[in-house]
């Protein structure tokens, strides 16, 4: 298999923690595609429309994205257990989908200052973005916090990239204020092998 990626890719980052939690790192090979809206990468153009990393090649069928998609089989195909049975289930997808409306919005904003002109950034629209992150953050600190406690799955790994990510571009907001819990568990979950293997490099 053949994973399209970027190193600095929060959604890549998702595909990555649960290669290393599940034991399947060796069994993909990593190709570096950096692509943004306004550069898509040459080598996904016949591999994803869409031009989005991750992409994930499959010698046995169609190439396989976005990284909710690509998660849900890699796991499956490593009997990793990090979609849980049951009523279990159901949170553990909606804490994902949280922590990629987390991503969504945080990249939105990261667009806004790093590719849009100058003279033509909306203050108003990237704080709007900001809102959601806040609302969702107090969520997991008010909420969620029982379930991240919880035996590892993929709602936890996709909450800690979005973390991560947020901490990467955006540290200077400060997710943290008034969400001591989700901090203090943040600051645990992170110190896992797997995520301290898959940190973005600066740039």
């Amino acid at each position: 298999m053949k994973l399209y990626y970027s190193p600095t890719s929060p959604y890549v980052r998702k595909v990555m923690v649960l290669l290393h939690e599940t034991g399947q790192l060796g069994d993909v090979e990593l190709f570096n595609a950096p692509t943004t809206p306004l550069n898509p990468a040459e080598g996904l153009l016949g591999t994803n429309p869409l031009t989005k990393v991750p992409a994930l090649e499959r010698p046995d069928g169609p190439t396989l994205f976005d990284s909710r998609v690509i998660c849900a089989f890699l796991d499956a195909r490593g009997n990793g257990g990090l979609y849980p049975e049951g009523a279990a289930k159901w949170e553990t997808l909606t804490l994902e989908a949280m922590a990629d409306g987390i991503l969504d919005a945080a990249l939105l904003v990261t667009y806004e200052s790093r590719l849009r002109p100058e003279d033509k950034q909306w203050d108003s629209w990237a704080d709007a973005q900001w809102a959601k992150i806040e609302r969702a953050c107090a969520a997991l600190n008010q909420r969620w916090m029982a379930h991240l406690a919880g035996p590892l799955d993929m709602g936890q790994i996709a909450v800690a990239c979005a973390l991560g990510y947020v901490d990467f571009r955006h540290d200077a907001r400060n997710w943290r204020h008034g969400n001591d819990g989700l901090a203090a568990w943040f600051k645990e979950f992170e110190s896992r092998p797997s995520l301290a293997e898959t940190r973005p490099p600066e740039g």
